[in-house]
């Protein structure tokens, strides 16, 4: 980040409203999304894309209660929804609240209050998967969390042809019909599905930062590449490390956000800073996931573990 760089951030929420002018391509607001929300105008924001604190224990969690993430929930849903253009989305990414006797999916509990709300209608629920994570002794580890696709009423916008993936058999043909020995998949690639494989952000991966629970940039660029038009403004209110707000600049979209911890609103005006620069660091969603290199010893058996089962084995 360089000294000079104006920044993104700050305390009056007012200042966004030079986004929906179109005079500054994005701003955070360094407070609570409610105030935020006070200023955002109605019918604005082409797609809602966050991930709320799952009230687990965390730094930036208000407490450990289910019946606060409720009511934080049902916040959002009363101030943010109607800041949403009709054929807006949400995207509301949510992982399990976990105490030491209870495993709570917090996709559930989520669905059942939005699905209360006339104006929205699922469309997906999208499964993520990752391959590292914590390991658990008393039950399988946790592999994977959820993106709630809403969108605000039946006609909506959804650009597939933006994130069409490489097809596993692009040569197939027609064998029958109309279209006998023509090319039967479609030239753009094929629909990625409602289960995406992509790297969490850990330790070694090439977007860490200090936040605990960051967003990588490639989940978020998917879906701001297929709910938001060119030029689209993204609102997230729970910002967090700023993936939200670098996949919107990668795409060319406005953006808007609320972040409270300052300590964040800091990494997210370097990363933006350093993405304006050409500086940053962000691993692509289209990128396949890498296979260990077997040659490497971390990829093979320990010598202890082969010997043990041939011991075992006689």
């Amino acid at each position: 980040m360089l000294k000079t760089d104006p920044p993104i951030f700050g305390t009056d929420p007012r200042h966004a409203l030079r986004v929906f002018g179109n005079t500054e391509p994005g701003y955070l607001y360094a407070g609570k999304f409610q105030k935020l929300a006070q200023h955002i105008p109605d019918n604005s924001i082409d797609a809602v894309i966050t991930s709320p604190p799952y009230y687990i224990g965390k730094e930036y969690d208000a407490s450990k209660s289910i019946e606060d993430y409720k009511k934080l929930v049902s916040e959002f849903i009363d101030l943010v929804v109607p800041k949403i253009k009709v054929g807006g989305s949400i995207a509301w990414q949510v992982g399990n609240h976990v105490s030491e006797n209870s495993y709570t999916p917090l996709d559930i509990i989520s669905y059942n209050l939005f699905a209360d709300c006339a104006d929205l209608r699922l469309q997906n629920r999208i499964i993520w998967h990752f391959g590292h994570g914590t390991h658990s002794k008393k039950r399988f580890s946790g592999r994977h969390e959820t993106v709630l696709w809403f969108t605000k009423g039946t006609e909506y916008y959804f650009d597939l042809d933006a994130v069409r993936v490489p097809q596993k058999y692009p040569g197939k043909r027609h064998y029958k019909g109309p279209n006998l020995g023509k090319p039967s998949g479609n030239p753009l690639g094929k629909n990625p599905g409602d289960v995406w494989e992509i790297p969490n952000v850990k330790a070694k991966h090439v977007e860490k930062t200090a936040h605990p629970c960051q967003f990588p940039v490639g989940l978020v660029d998917r879906l701001v590449r297929a709910f938001t038009p060119p030029a689209g403004v993204v609102l997230d209110p729970f910002m967090g490390a700023g993936s939200t707000a670098v996949a919107s600049e990668l795409r060319g979209r406005r953006w808007v956000g609320a972040e409270p911890v300052k300590a964040y609103c800091n990494i997210t005006q370097e990363r933006i800073s350093n993405f304006r620069h050409g500086h940053l660091l962000y691993r692509d969603v289209d990128v396949p996931v890498a296979q260990p290199n077997k040659r490497q010893r971390v990829a093979r058996l320990p010598d202890e573990w082969i010997n043990d089962e041939t011991t075992e084995s006689q």
